[in-house]
């Protein structure tokens, strides 16, 4: 790679097909434990409701817990889904986590609900939607930057505690807001990679700087599938098929062992479909993987990598971020 970038990681607390939400929790702990001893700068949780084998719904409690369990890596939502919340809740919430775990703690902000529909109607306040998300932004920053004279709401934590703020998407209009308020900026090319290189480039040619931030900042996340061997990379990559594919026909998406192929379990159009999701995926071996971000990495400009690492065994993940570590350090 031209330049040493940060590398992170997404979490969204996966239960594997029979095991139980504490177990899930204790590997999520086990995981980021992990990765702070390998140097990620990173571990978000992002928050999806009512989906059957994702755990991350309560994504400010997890986030301090994670962060109570851990030292120095950083903590934050992947993001916090702004429209099911009021502001002023959000603020107390990372307020405090702030207090708690001073110069530790993101927010990263998404407009969309995270969930299906009728789930966005049970949490999201009356008559209110993603329509209000820039004006619910700035509103987040004026509870979280400090108090003003003649000040009526105040977020009690929160005020003055400069939680950094960060905006995620995966299209160009959060690009867009991100570099008109001087925000960093994190695409979604985990599951949307469509629109990645313009997003990128639109947020970098329409940047203004702010208090928070000078120059632009961008994140990029991808999935990663690190094995010992490329054999290995694409058998284990089928617990990811398996759960996208159950993603697209509407069931649960507990994590399922990897099976030795996917023939009989998907038609041809939803392997195209699944393939074109997971489409900025790097996996194999540690060279393999470095080759490929170099590839990705030859035609846009970002400050930072995060990763989604989909394993159904709980220490073949944790050693997945052993390979991924070392292709990331190995940028000679």
């Amino acid at each position: 790679m031209s330049k040493k970038l940060d590398y992170s990681l997404l979490e969204l607390a996966s239960v594997r097909e029979g095991d139980s939400v504490s177990a899930t929790l204790a590997n999520s702990v086990a995981y980021a434990q992990h990765a702070e001893k390998l140097g990620f700068k990173r571990f978000w949780l992002a928050e999806h409701h009512n989906m059957e084998g994702i755990t991350s719904s309560a994504t400010s409690v997890l986030v301090g817990h994670i962060a109570g369990q851990t030292n120095s890596i950083r903590v934050g939502s992947g993001g916090v889904m702004l429209p099911n919340h009021p502001p002023l809740v959000i603020a107390e919430q990372f307020g405090t986590l702030e207090c708690l775990y001073p110069g530790r703690i993101d927010l990263g902000l998404g407009r969309a609900p995270g969930t299906d529909q009728i789930t966005a109607r049970a949490l999201r306040r009356d008559g209110i939607g993603a329509e209000q998300f820039p004006e619910d932004v700035a509103h987040l920053q004026s509870l979280l930057g400090p108090l003003q004279p003649g000040q009526q709401v105040k977020a009690i934590p929160g005020a003055g505690t400069n939680v950094p703020i960060w905006l995620l998407g995966s299209s160009l209009y959060s690009a867009q807001l991100a570099a008109m308020r001087g925000l960093p900026y994190a695409f979604a090319g985990h599951f949307a990679p469509r629109l990645y290189r313009e997003a990128l480039r639109v947020y970098r040619e329409n940047f203004q700087p702010s208090e928070q931030l000078q120059q632009p900042y961008a994140m990029l996340a991808i999935p990663a599938v690190p094995a010992d061997s490329m054999n290995q990379a694409k058998r284990l990559t089928t617990t990811s098929y398996q759960r996208i594919l159950a993603l697209f026909r509407g069931q649960p998406l507990w994590m399922k062992p990897p099976v030795d192929s996917m023939e009989g379990l998907w038609n041809a159009a939803e392997e195209a479909g699944v393939k074109d999701f997971l489409g900025l995926q790097v996996l194999g071996n540690s060279t393999d993987i470095k080759q490929q971000l170099d590839e990705l990495l030859s035609d846009i400009q970002i400050e930072e990598l995060m990763f989604t690492v989909d394993i159904y065994e709980p220490e073949k993940r944790r050693h997945a971020l052993n390979i991924l570590a070392e292709s990331l350090s190995n940028d000679g």
